[in-house]
C-alpha cells in the first residue's frame, strides 16, 4: 500500500520538470543579454570610427612629412598641377609601441614610392585614439589604424596647406590578434575562455584643413 502511495505520488514533479528546463532558460536569457551587449560594443565601435574621421581631418596629419611635401617644388609637378595618384599612392599609420591606451611609437608606412620622408607623428595619433574613447573608452592605440588614401584632390603647390586633400580613413584594426577589439559574451565565461573579435568598423571623410590640435 505504501509502495502504491509513493509511486503514485506526483506532488514533486512541478520541482523535477523546473528543474530540467532551467539551464535551458539560462543559456537563453543569457543569451538575449548577449546580444543587447554585443550591439551595444558595435554601435560604441562604429561611432568612435566616426568621431576619429571627424577629428582627424581637421587636426594635424599623422604622417607629418606629407603635411610640409610641396609636390612643385621637390615631387617635380607643374605649379597647380592636379597630384596623380602615382605621386601619392597612400599612407598608413599604426601604433608599434603602447604605454596604458596611448602610443610611444608609430609607424607610417608608403603604399608604394612617396617622395617625401615619411615621419609619424605620435602626439597626433594619439590625439585621434583621445577623441575615438570618448566614445569607446576601453579603446587604446593598438587597436586603431589611421590611412590617407588618395582622393584625386590636390593640387601641387598649394600654399595653405598640405597639397593633397586625402580621403582620410580611421578603422578598428583586424590585421593581427592581438590588436583586436574583443567582446566577450556572458555565456563564454561559463563555457570557454576565448572572445570574439569585432568587426573592422571603419570611417572615412575628405581632409579638410589638416592642421591643429582642437576640433568640434
Amino acid at each position: 500500500m505504501i509502495a502504491r502511495h509513493l509511486f503514485s505520488d506526483r506532488s514533486g514533479a512541478g520541482a523535477a520538470e523546473f528543474a530540467l528546463i532551467l539551464p535551458l532558460l539560462l543559456v537563453f536569457l543569457l543569451g538575449t543579454i548577449d546580444v543587447a551587449r554585443f550591439l551595444w560594443e558595435c554601435n560604441r565601435a562604429e561611432k568612435a570610427t566616426q568621431m576619429g574621421a571627424r577629428y582627424a581631418v581637421v587636426a594635424d596629419l599623422v604622417d607629418s612629412g606629407l603635411a610640409s611635401y610641396s609636390f612643385a617644388t621637390s615631387g617635380g609637378l607643374l605649379q597647380g598641377q592636379a597630384v596623380p595618384q602615382a605621386s601619392f599612392p597612400g599612407v598608413s599609420c599604426v601604433s608599434t609601441a603602447v604605454t596604458g591606451s596611448a602610443a610611444t611609437a608609430v609607424s607610417c608606412t608608403c603604399a608604394g614610392t612617396c617622395g617625401w620622408t615619411v615621419t609619424a607623428d605620435v602626439a597626433a595619433f594619439n590625439r585621434i585614439v583621445a577623441r575615438m574613447r570618448y566614445f569607446f573608452p576601453r579603446l587604446t592605440a593598438a587597436n586603431v589604424e589611421i590611412r590617407y588614401e588618395y582622393s584625386g584632390l590636390g593640387y601641387a603647390g598649394d600654399p595653405n596647406g598640405a597639397d593633397v586633400a586625402p580621403l582620410v580613413v580611421v578603422r578598428l584594426r583586424t590585421d593581427q590578434t592581438a590588436n583586436r577589439v574583443t567582446f566577450k559574451p556572458l555565456l563564454y565565461t561559463l563555457f570557454s575562455t576565448s572572445s570574439i573579435a569585432l568587426p573592422a568598423f571603419s570611417a572615412s571623410l575628405t581632409l579638410e584643413d589638416g592642421a591643429g590640435n582642437v576640433a568640434n
